[in-house]
C-alpha cells in the first residue's frame, strides 16, 4: 500500500499542477481526498492513478466530460469497450478535422507571407488583417 502523499508530491508525480488539481476536485472529476488534522490533503494511490488517468485523456485532447465518461467505463472492466471505441473514433475524426482546418490556416498564411514587401503602407498583410 502506497503511503499518502501531499498534493504537491502528486502533482510533481503526474505532472499536473496543484491548481489543476484543485479545479479535479471541484468538479469531481477527482474525489476529494482526506485531510490531516492540520487540514493538509493527502492522497493515496488510487488518487495517484485516476488522476494519471486523467492526465493522459487531457494530453490526447479528450474534454473533460469525456473522460469523465471514460472513468466511469474504466470503473466497469467487465463491460465491452464498445463506447471507449466510439467515443475515440469521434474525437479521432474531430481532430483529422482539426488538422485539415490547420492545413489550410498553414498555407493562407504563406500565401500571406510570400506578400511582404515594401512599407508598412503597402503591406498586403496589415491590409488583409485591418478589412
Amino acid at each position: 500500500m502506497m503511503k499518502m502523499i501531499s498534493i504537491g508530491a502528486l502533482g510533481k508525480a503526474t505532472g499536473v499542477n496543484i491548481e489543476t488539481i484543485r479545479y479535479y476536485e471541484r468538479i469531481a472529476l477527482l474525489p476529494e481526498p482526506d485531510r490531516t488534522s492540520a487540514g493538509y490533503r493527502q492522497y493515496g494511490e488510487e488518487h495517484l492513478r485516476r488522476l494519471s488517468f486523467i492526465r493522459k485523456g487531457r494530453d490526447l485532447g479528450f474534454s473533460i466530460e469525456a473522460i469523465r465518461a471514460l472513468l466511469r467505463l474504466a470503473e466497469h472492466p467487465e463491460q465491452p469497450c464498445e463506447d471507449a471505441d466510439r467515443m475515440t473514433a469521434a474525437h479521432l475524426a474531430e481532430v483529422e478535422r482539426k488538422i485539415e482546418e490547420l492545413g489550410r490556416l498553414r498555407d493562407a498564411l504563406r500565401e500571406m507571407a510570400r506578400c511582404c514587401a515594401g512599407t508598412v503602407a503597402e503591406c498586403r498583410i496589415i491590409d488583409a488583417l485591418a478589412s
